[in-house]
């Protein structure tokens, strides 16, 4: 990686390319794997935890690998942007897992997590200010029943403020270049947990020491119907303490999982 000068304009223009179809492949791959198991092939006993009938707008899920596709470019770039500032130095990571330990590994995934997830719901609150939300958020919005596809589908404004945190966050915190691939992993699988429109975690998922702290497919569809609710990415803390977290929630998690 470091025998290449990627301030290079061909260079940079190439990372850029293969940044663009990772992020796509990682993308389709996750949002695909969902839209085939829970929409094509359609178990059974997953029907009834579908939080909403699925949409019959096929023209939506075309809209939405649109502006996901879109996304994935300023993603690809703030991924070549990282590896530039990595290369010349501006960065806090590191190669050599010793350097800090293997149990800084999860310590600096959650701490990033945390991070992004703070970021995150102050950002989204912001976004839904009227004139806001009419110029940048609303394109995602327009996906009122989600979908899996609906996991990247971004005005380019949002997109650009949702790219910019992880280049910033890895100018102070120290993390294994792996930690990092692990957390943007994260941030795709989840997101298209959170838009499959299909509750996914088990039974009483919403009452677990762990559970309870997760945000799914319930949760973030009242999000979509509600708008004023359920701002979390990640985690449902910021939404318990700001008190944005919407009394349907619980009911409604407990009305898709009763029978399993």
């Amino acid at each position: 990686m470091h025998q290449y000068d990627f301030t290079n304009p061909l260079t940079f223009l190439a990372l850029t390319g293969l940044m663009f179809l990772m992020v796509v492949f990682r993308y389709t791959l996750v949002a695909g794997i969902f839209y085939v198991v829970f929409y094509i092939i359609d178990p059974k006993d997953f029907r009834s935890r579908k939080v909403h009938a699925p949409t019959k707008d096929k023209k939506q899920y075309k809209r939405e690998i649109m502006w996901s596709t879109l996304t994935s470019l300023f993603f690809a770039l703030a991924g070549t942007g990282m590896v530039v500032l990595w290369q010349k130095g501006y960065t806090a990571i590191y190669e050599d897992i010793d350097q800090f330990g293997w149990w800084w590994l999860p310590v600096s995934f959650f701490v990033a997590a945390v991070i992004h997830e703070t970021y995150y719901y102050w950002l989204h609150r912001w976004m839904h200010k009227p004139k806001v939300y009419r110029l940048i958020h609303k394109v995602h919005h327009d996906s009122h029943i989600t979908s899996p596809w609906t996991s990247f589908s971004f005005h380019p404004g949002e997109g650009i403020l949702q790219s910019v945190i992880i280049p910033v966050v890895i100018l102070f915190l120290p993390m294994h270049y792996w930690t990092i691939v692990t957390l943007l992993t994260f941030m795709t699988l989840t997101s298209a947990i959170n838009h499959s429109n299909v509750e996914i975690y088990p039974k009483g998922f919403h009452k677990h020491w762990l559970g309870k702290w997760m945000i799914g497919a319930t949760h973030h569809s009242l999000h979509h119907t509600q708008y004023r609710f359920n701002y979390g990415l990640y985690f449902t803390f910021w939404d318990k303490w700001m008190k944005t977290e919407s009394d349907k929630y619980k009911p409604d998690f407990e009305k898709h999982t009763q029978s399993h």
